[in-house]
């Protein structure tokens, strides 16, 4: 044990020796989320075996001229944070490690790395320790910077499974041109892309399945003076459709994807629009991991595409994008296709309603839909029409109008009108009856003397359906910049099912912060359902109990 700490003594002592000298530097972190569960009967909760969880990380990078080198330690010790993909329980050990070279327009990277090609549609890997996604590649990537104008990247691996590797091999390439430059056109910005992605999966005894499953896409993007947008298309070859690691039967499927985005913005002013079409369009490093709730083995990026919410109750009812086929006659879809358009205007200061401080006003509207499809379920064969008039998934609008009245206090007011399919809500089959919900939430915040805030909440959601009515607050009030106290409660009072009662989901916390490092501390009830970032979601049990969370950057 001594010459192993006397060998990483030396060893330190030469990287800092050689960052001084040759002006070489570390930087890194460190991360580290745990929870003490508690039981608790009014929520039905009992923590099992492991009360205490934690997810810890520890990455070390070190930079040497046009060389990068680094490695990522994961503990997830005795178990990993409840929720999470059981693939991380009672594991521990050196994850993910790299070497990059970087000089004039050449960048290899030999490890494992994170991609995406255009908006992630065909290919993305990514990192979301909340979510409790990490799909990086090992293997090799180089990207090639030919001109200003024109740039290419190649990679070869496999995408990381917990602390395996997928069965999938994949290849994948990536081109884009700035056309504008290229042909010295001034009028409009055009930047064109394509890309390709093979993935290969060995084949023991199914001689249906294809080996080799591949991906196509293609992109344009421009802008023009105060007008921005651009279209990507997607198509993937045949494949199996699997459920829970099965394959539903020896009919292949092909898959499409389309996005177009259409803005305009100018000074207090923004509207931008989306649509999406995506057809069986589900793409993994395995078939057999296809539906998994973890997100695991995914190579493409599908969000929701509608509004991220921030508070309590506008986050009850969230969309997770429906992308997957099923011609099961108890579940039937085939894809989803929808719209999202955002509205930003500022009303100027002095004006009427913009008065002394200006006021802003951000609307939103999302609309999406099962595919429009006729299913025969005893050949496993399905029509699709491109848009047609499929059962509605999902539908929102919301307003949101920020104000500063005074030099001490300003106010955000949002009201959101939602409709959801339940099997979207509380996972299931689909078209089994909807869920109609009212948000209204006020928030204040106080600007006070010594850099000190108090800032409030106060929530109501509205809906005869699920738990019925609730209410919520919040009261966070920050010392100074570093330290913060909160305290908070959700309560379905609405609710008249006595199977689940009505309850209070609350919680009380803070956080310190000082230079690079961070800590948090809370206790409370956490409410089951969907949790979301940037569109992707996974679900999380009720649980009640102690968590708590170190962060250290340098």
């Amino acid at each position: 044990m001594k010459k192993i700490i006397f060998g990483f003594a030396m060893l330190y002592s030469g990287l800092f020796f050689a960052q001084e000298q040759d002006k070489g530097y570390f930087f890194g972190g460190f991360e580290s989320n745990y929870q003490w569960l508690l039981e608790d009967e009014g929520i039905d909760f009992t923590p099992g075996d492991n009360s205490f969880r934690a997810n810890n990380f520890f990455q070390l990078n070190y930079n040497y001229g046009k060389f990068t080198a680094g490695i990522q330690y994961e503990s997830y010790l005795p178990t990993a944070l409840l929720g999470y993909s059981p693939v991380y329980d009672n594991n521990n050990g050196i994850a993910h490690y790299y070497l990059n070279y970087n000089d004039e327009g050449l960048d290899i990277t030999g490890g494992y790395f994170y991609e995406q090609f255009g908006s992630g549609l065909i290919l993305r890997s990514w990192e979301d320790r909340q979510l409790g996604i990490n799909n990086a590649i090992r293997g090799v990537r180089i990207k090639y910077a030919f001109t200003d104008y024109l740039d290419f990247t190649a990679l070869y691996g496999q995408q990381r499974n917990g602390f395996e590797l997928s069965d999938g091999v994949m290849q994948a390439l990536d081109a884009n041109i700035d056309l504008s430059t290229a042909l010295e056109i001034e009028s409009v910005d055009l930047r064109l892309g394509a890309s390709y992605v093979n993935r290969f999966q060995a084949i023991d005894t199914e001689d249906y399945l294809p080996a080799n499953v591949n991906a196509v896409s293609g992109r344009l993007d421009f802008v023009k003076e105060n007008v921005y947008g651009g279209v990507e298309v997607v198509s993937r070859s045949k494949d199996a459709i699997f459920v829970e690691g099965l394959p539903t039967s020896q009919k292949l499927y092909d898959a499409t994807a389309m996005q177009v985005n259409l803005g305009y913005a100018k000074k207090g002013l923004g509207i931008n629009s989306s649509f999406r079409r995506l057809e069986n369009f589900t793409f993994y490093s395995d078939r057999e991991a296809q539906g998994n709730v973890f997100n695991e083995q995914i190579l493409n990026y599908t969000p929701a595409m509608t509004k991220q919410q921030d508070y309590l109750l506008t986050n009850i009812y969230v969309y997770n994008a429906q992308p997957g086929l099923n011609i099961d006659n108890v579940d039937q879809k085939a894809g989803e296709v929808g719209t999202q358009t955002d509205l930003y205007y500022s009303f100027k200061k002095g004006s009427k309603i913009g008065g002394k401080y200006g006021t802003k006003v951000a609307a939103n509207f999302s609309y999406w839909a099962g595919l429009d499809a006729e299913y025969t379920v005893e050949n496993k064969h399905y029509e699709a029409k491109f848009i047609g008039n499929g059962p509605r998934l999902f539908r929102d609008f919301n307003i949101e109008v920020k104000k500063r009245w005074t030099k001490g206090f300003s106010s955000v007011l949002t009201f959101q009108d939602v409709i959801i399919d339940k099997g979207v809500a509380q996972p299931g089959p689909l078209g089994q009856g909807n869920i109609n919900a009212r948000i209204a939430v006020f928030e204040g915040t106080f600007r006070l003397k010594k850099s000190r805030s108090l800032r409030f909440v106060t929530q109501h959601l509205w809906t005869k359906q699920d738990r019925k009515n609730w209410v919520a607050g919040v009261l966070e009030y920050n010392f100074n910049s570093r330290i913060n106290v909160y305290a908070l409660d959700s309560y379905n009072y609405g609710n008249e099912d006595e199977t689940v009662g009505k309850v209070h989901y609350y919680s009380v916390g803070g956080s310190y912060s000082k230079g690079r490092t961070r800590l948090s501390l809370n206790y409370g009830r956490q409410r089951g359902g969907l949790i979301c970032v940037g569109g992707v979601c996974r679900e999380v049990p009720e649980s009640n109990g102690l968590t708590g969370s170190i962060n250290v950057s340098f």
